[in-house]
Order: C-alpha cells, then sequence, then structure tokens
C-alpha cells in the first residue's frame, strides 16, 4: 500500500527555507554594519588624534625664517657692514616634467649654461630641492616669475647678501660671510653668534587652492635677528692707516706689512690695516697670501722695539737707574762664548743713552742684571707668549721657550728681541703699557664687549710704576726722535716719541740670519707728556732700494699717520675697567 503526502504540510516546509536564508544574510549585513560602526568608533576615539595631524600636515607647510645678520659699525656710527634682502632661486626635479625644457627656460635668465643645468637637474631628478642660484637680482627675479613655470617645479627663498658700503676698508678687521652666512675672519668670524642672530620658524596654512589663508610664527621658535656690534675704529683714521701702509708696500715692494693705531690710555683699536689686503664681496679676486691679517696673525722677532720694555722692567726691579752707567767696550763685547757688537763704537753709556743709541751691548749688561729669570718675568708681564684677546679670529700668542731651555745666549738675546716671537698687536699693547702709565690693557676692538666671546671681564693689570713709564717715554724713547736712531724722521712742534727696530730674518736654508732679509718696525706716540695715539708700523722683508732698516722704511708711515691722525682724534670719555685677570 502506497502511503500518500500530506497536502497540507508540503508547503510549510518549502516557506521555511527562504526565511532562514533571509534570516542568515540580515545576520550577515547586521555583522557588516557592526564591523564597519566598530572600526569608526575605533578610528574616531583610538586614531583621531593621528588623523587629525595628517590632515594638518596637508594644510600647512613649515618655513625657515632667516634671522637678519647685525650690522657693524664704527664708533662714530659710520656703516662698516649691513645685509641687503635678497632671492635665492631653487628647483624641486621630481615635479618638473620636461627637464629640458625647464633648463632651457631657466638658464638664459640665470646666465647658466643650459645643458650645465639640465645635467645638474637629471642627476637630482628623484630629489625635492637643489639650488640653482643663490642670492640672484631683482630683475632676475621678475624674470622667473614671468616664465610662469608649473606650479610647484620652483620656488624663492630668502637671504640676505653681506653688504661692505666702505668696500675694502677695514677688510681684515671685518672679515666676511659666506654663501650659507656663517662669519669668515675677523670679527664677523670673531663676533658671529652675536652678529649672526638665529633662524625661527613659521608656518603656512593653506586651503584646497594651495592658496596661503594664515600665516603665524611657531611659539617655541621665533625668529632672533643679529644684533648691532659697534667697533673702536673710526672710519677716517682708517682711511689714512690704510692710505699710508699702501704707499710703504708700494715703494718697498715687501712680502707684506701692517699698521696699528691705538689710544693707548684705553687700548681701543682706532685702526688697523694688512698688506696684501682684499675685498670682501670680492673673494675670486683674493691673492693666496692676502687673507693672512699680518696685525694678529704673524709672529716675528721684534728686535730693538723690545728694550724700552725691558729698561721698563730692570728700573721696576731696581736693577737699573736713569743714573747707571754702562761701558760699551768699543762696540765689542765677550758674553761667555758669544762676540756682541754694537753698529757704533760706544764708551760710557747712562740708561738713556743705552735706548737713545740702541746699544746691544749695554742691553746685554742690563740683561745681565736681570738673570733670565727675570727676563722670562717681564716678558710674562707684558703679554708675551699669550693672545691678547682682541676678539679676532686667527689670533696667535706669539712664541717664548719655556724657561728651562734659555741659555747664556737668552741672556743677551731676549733684551734685544731676538729668540722670541711676538704679533705687532702684542708690541703696540707693550709700548701702550708705558705710554699709558703702566697698566697692561686687554686691546678692544668693540665698544660693548659685554656679549661678545671675550665676556665682560677686561684685562687691567699694573705692571711698571708711572714714574718710570714717564721717565722712559719723555726722555730717552723722546729723544729717540731729536738725537737717535729715529731723529730723520722727528718733525718740528710735534712731541713725538718712539723706538726703531729692524731684526734680520733666520733662514732655515742657512740655518743662521740673514743677512739681506729683515723685518723693519718702528713704534711711535703723540704727545709724550701725555699719549693719546700709539702706532707701530712692521714691514716684512723690504725688495727694493737700500738701507732696510727700520727708521727709513717704517718710521715715515708711522709718523704721518699721526701727523694726519692727531688732529682728527678726540679721546672718548674714560670707561671704567673690570679688575684684572689673567688666563
Amino acid at each position: 500500500m502506497t502511503e500518500e503526502a500530506n497536502p497540507q504540510t508540503t508547503p510549510r516546509r518549502n516557506l521555511k527555507t527562504p526565511l532562514r536564508r533571509l534570516y542568515l544574510l540580515g545576520g550577515l549585513l547586521g555583522c557588516v554594519w557592526l564591523t564597519i560602526a566598530g572600526r569608526l568608533v575605533t578610528l574616531y576615539f583610538a586614531e583621531r588624534d593621528a588623523m587629525q595631524d595628517r590632515l594638518t600636515n596637508q594644510q600647512t607647510t613649515t618655513q625657515t625664517v632667516r634671522a637678519r645678520p647685525g650690522d657693524i659699525l664704527d664708533r662714530n656710527g659710520r656703516l662698516l657692514a649691513t645685509s641687503v634682502d635678497m632671492h635665492s632661486l631653487y628647483a624641486v626635479p621630481r615635479e618638473i616634467e620636461s627637464i629640458p625644457d625647464f633648463a632651457a627656460a631657466v638658464g638664459p635668465v640665470l646666465e647658466l649654461d643650459v645643458d650645465e643645468l639640465q645635467a645638474k637637474l637629471e642627476r637630482y631628478r628623484d630629489k625635492g630641492f637643489v639650488w640653482l642660484a643663490r642670492r640672484i637680482e631683482r630683475g632676475q627675479v621678475e624674470a622667473i616669475r614671468q616664465l610662469e613655470l608649473p606650479s610647484g617645479t620652483y620656488g624663492f627663498e630668502r637671504e640676505f647678501r653681506r653688504h661692505y658700503p666702505q668696500g675694502a676698508l677695514a677688510a681684515h678687521v671685518l672679515g666676511l660671510r659666506d654663501i650659507d652666512g656663517v662669519g669668515r675672519g675677523g670679527i664677523e668670524q670673531g663676533w658671529n653668534k652675536t652678529i649672526r642672530g638665529k633662524d625661527g620658524k613659521r608656518v603656512l596654512v593653506r586651503d584646497a587652492h594651495n592658496r596661503v589663508v594664515h600665516l603665524y610664527e611657531a611659539a617655541d621658535e621665533p625668529v632672533e635677528h643679529g644684533k648691532t656690534v659697534r667697533l673702536t675704529l673710526d672710519v677716517r683714521l682708517q682711511q689714512i692707516v690704510e692710505e699710508e701702509l699702501a704707499a710703504v708696500q708700494e715703494q718697498w715692494q715687501p712680502i707684506g706689512s701692517c699698521a696699528i693705531l691705538c689710544d693707548p690710555q684705553t687700548c681701543e683699536i682706532l685702526a688697523m690695516a694688512s698688506q696684501p689686503s682684499f675685498h670682501p664681496e670680492q673673494p675670486e679676486t683674493f691673492r693666496d697670501d692676502a687673507w693672512m691679517n699680518r696685525a694678529i696673525a704673524w709672529t716675528y722677532e721684534p728686535g730693538s722695539t723690545m728694550k724700552p720694555l725691558i729698561v721698563a722692567w730692570a728700573m721696576q726691579q731696581k736693577k737699573v737707574s736713569p743714573q747707571s752707567v754702562f761701558f760699551g767696550h768699543g762696540g765689542a763685547y765677550r758674553m761667555g762664548p758669544r762676540l756682541l757688537h754694537d753698529t757704533h763704537p760706544h764708551g760710557d753709556m747712562s740708561l738713556a743713552d743705552v735706548l737713545i743709541q740702541s746699544s746691544n751691548i749695554g742691553m746685554a749688561q742690563i740683561g745681565e742684571q736681570l738673570t733670565n729669570p727675570g727676563l722670562a718675568a717681564g716678558l710674562d708681564h707684558f703679554g708675551f707668549g699669550y693672545r691678547t684677546g682682541v676678539g679676532l679670529a686667527g689670533e696667535l700668542p706669539g712664541f717664548v721657550r719655556p724657561l728651562p731651555e734659555w741659555n747664556i745666549y737668552s741672556t743677551g738675546s731676549i733684551p734685544m728681541g731676538q729668540e722670541m716671537m711676538a704679533t705687532p698687536l702684542q708690541m703696540l699693547v707693550a709700548h701702550a703699557t708705558l705710554a699709558n702709565g703702566g697698566h697692561y690693557r686687554q686691546p678692544l676692538l668693540v665698544l660693548d664687549p659685554t656679549e661678545g666671546p671675550a665676556g665682560t671681564q677686561l684685562i687691567d693689570t699694573p705692571v711698571v710704576d708711572r714714574g718710570i713709564c714717564r721717565w722712559v717715554v719723555t726722555d730717552p724713547m723722546r729723544r729717540v726722535l731729536t738725537e737717535g736712531t729715529g731723529r730723520r724722521v722727528n718733525v718740528q712742534g710735534l712731541s713725538l716719541f718712539g723706538k726703531t727696530g729692524t731684526s734680520q730674518v733666520y733662514d732655515p736654508e742657512i740655518q743662521a740670519y740673514s743677512n739681506t732679509k729683515t723685518v723693519c718696525s718702528f713704534v711711535c706716540g703723540i704727545p709724550a707728556h701725555d699719549p693719546q695715539l700709539l702706532v707701530i708700523v712692521a714691514v716684512d722683508q723690504p725688495t727694493v732700494g737700500h738701507s732696510h732698516f727700520g727708521s727709513n722704511v717704517a718710521a715715515p708711515a708711522a709718523v704721518e699717520i699721526l701727523k694726519r691722525s692727531h688732529p682728527l682724534h678726540a679721546r672718548p670719555i674714560a670707561r671704567s675697567l673690570v679688575a684684572p685677570i689673567r688666563e
């Protein structure tokens, strides 16, 4: 018997399958929506800050704000160095579709070789930044903009070009700033931190069309523009010194020369020049030897200009007095194994005569009374073997051998300015000690040095009694001009004082002092009763002419500098100096 299907139950079973499928699909859709909602919640709460930062970065750009380097002025406010606002052009190689077309358009405007520019851009094809030209002229900036190059392929960066309104005047004192704005040499380097300032940051907010809609300075990195530095130099006196030094260079054609003018009472440097020189805006024209500032970066044996210092020190140590008498031994004096000579034979000499006649034999006898330890102490007190701290990059300390290396030769050589090396600035500062009444003072090139590299403390050390200094300056050093080695350059009516110096140059090829190579120098001041100006002129190995002595080569220029400068110089108000220090 066959079982028949129930007509009432079959349709019900068929209806359950679609319902199950519907429920399953709804569940799956619900899970998907729950997953999406969960992800949205996660993005909102967990990654909200990261997403906001990403969006902000797409809307904002951080730019460097260049600090403007400060100006450099002379003591009277005349501009020596300033900064001119310029534009520098860069390219974004990875955004350039056709580098040949870009190079062909830009090259002629910048006066660059198109093929070389194209090769440069190809070399940096994947880079986002490459300089094309630094500090270009305003007309070139406008010409580049008129090319209507594709947006994002190039840009301009604001920079500053250093300008020296006085040209090459005081070039060695000022130095220069390189293409990246870093000080090189002189005040520009020595005071770079003060002058350069500190770059800052600013944020640019852009809209969807890449237009800047807001600009604000980053609070944590504000720009700090460089400060103005006022020097002790006087442009008028600097011009005089450079003119006279250039004349020396032309007449005697030495390897080099330098001159420094100061107020000995304050030790403020009023002028400093070195030859050969250079123009700080034209570095491509430099001679190889022009960069050296011979006033501070060249050392030499000072010769007879050392003698007044040794005499003053011997008087301070009560080894000699104006009444002392020295015997000249007819121009030849045996000192141990060494035989010393004077240019002219002398008999009995007073202490003043030893200086006036520049007697080596007399100075050797003073050295014997001081002994080597006493001589070494004198050099130390007058600052030899130490940098003066004038604040110029490249200053040398000179050279003084350690005392244990001295011998009987040293006893005679040191008083004559041999067996030691000094810079012209060291010699000037030492003689300023005599001229100002006995205080060794740190030379100044900046009128307000409190914010510079030298700090706030200035050296002011008593070395020799005022009465001794007054006698040395007004008697023998004055008489050097009236009756001694400097008489041929004396000027009637001017109370000049000074000391000539002629030193032989040691020749390493013959391992002896040369008979033909000399350094000629002259230290001179005015007026003797109250010194207001002091100058040194040092000439390294003149190559033409005859009579290469300090009195012939250096002295005329030094006297001319004083003659022209003294009427123009007005002594500044005296400033108190801080207690003495010595490193």
